[in-house]
């Protein structure tokens, strides 16, 4: 980098007024960076609080429909669907995670007849539908099977596409899942179906209000999944399933959690140049609301801010909870829900 030196560079002189600041400003957030997480339930007209991430809400199909026809009118590109399972459909061995005529499913179709322009993205992991509330199938011991898991996570991610869902998403953590799929996906002739690889996702403790919302708190109880997903201490480890997932098939990369893990995002980014996302998680979103509640941090400047630093990090999109408020702002008009 050539020398610069005061007084002939004064680096506050392009900071002086708003129109230099925006001339130089290196990254910008748009609506079309933004993913919207959403809890989809059975019923019709059904609107269910989550404790733990005040303004979340589980929403009936109905309800969300009009929702998703909203989030399209902001901008917003892409919907990722998370279902609230029945407790009575939960097994061990997760069967009404593929079935034809499941929750998601079932929205998936909707969505993609109502609002056919919004990107629909789906979850495949097993959590929700498990009664134990892991990612898996479980051995005798407990330990989650790797083989016997990806099995069942290709008969769900085949019944995500051929519902119609535009990407699916596998954040399980088995080995090998992303290269069955596309496998399959090819052989099926559903070339174009996108898959976001979670590539990256941490064994984090930032993740419990989403188990919450989905109801898969309970079933886990006091176990963890620190046998599949990554360790937090590790980074060069990411590298490495990133690659692995690229090698596959994937079309795109996930970090998650997002903000604690933003040096992976920056890392992942240099090192492969491919479309990388980042999970701003549930347990992020809840530590703003917090504050915010509690009136210590301004609203919509930290809620901005924060997702600006998913871009300079080197993220192409985040999937957000703040998604439809950011949204609005980004649009110049009322945050209010």
């Amino acid at each position: 980098m050539t020398s610069r030196q005061f007084p002939a560079t004064r680096m506050r002189r392009m900071r002086r007024d708003d129109f230099s600041r925006r001339m130089m400003r290196e990254n910008t957030l748009t609506p079309a960076d933004l993913i919207w997480p959403v809890f989809v339930l059975d019923g019709e007209g059904q609107r269910e609080a989550v404790p733990s991430m005040p303004d979340v809400e589980r929403l009936s199909l109905d309800l969300l429909i009009e929702e998703a026809r909203e989030a399209r009118d902001l901008g917003i590109p892409v919907l990722a669907l998370f279902p609230v399972v029945e407790p009575s459909l939960k097994s061990e061995l997760a069967e009404e995670s593929y079935s034809a005529g499941g929750l998601i499913q079932r929205s998936v179709r909707e969505l993609k007849r109502a609002v056919p322009e919004l990107g629909i993205m789906t979850d495949v992991a097993l959590d929700p539908y498990t009664s134990h509330g892991q990612d898996g199938i479980l051995d005798a011991d407990g330990y989650v099977l790797n083989d016997r898991t990806v099995e069942t996570l290709l008969k769900q991610a085949l019944s995500h596409a051929e519902a119609g869902a535009d990407i699916i998403a596998p954040s399980d953590m088995m080995d090998g899942r992303i290269g069955t799929i596309r496998q399959v996906l090819e052989k099926e002739r559903l070339h174009n179906t996108r898959i976001m690889a979670y590539s990256a996702k941490y064994a984090s403790s930032y993740y419990g209000p989403f188990r919450d919302a989905v109801g898969s708190a309970s079933n886990l109880g006091r176990a963890d999944k620190a046998t599949y997903q990554m360790d937090s201490a590790n980074g060069d480890e990411a590298l490495h399933e990133v690659a692995l997932d690229l090698a596959e098939g994937a079309d795109m990369v996930m970090v998650k959690p997002g903000m604690p893990y933003l040096d992976v995002v920056r890392r992942v980014k240099d090192e492969f140049r491919v479309p990388t996302f980042a999970y701003q998680v549930s347990g992020e979103y809840a530590m703003h609301m917090a504050a915010f509640d509690n009136g210590w941090l301004d609203v919509d400047a930290v809620m901005l801010e924060s997702l600006m630093c998913f871009k300079r990090a080197g993220a192409d999109g985040v999937l957000t909870y703040f998604a439809k408020r950011a949204a609005r702002l980004l649009a110049g008009g009322s945050d209010e829900t």
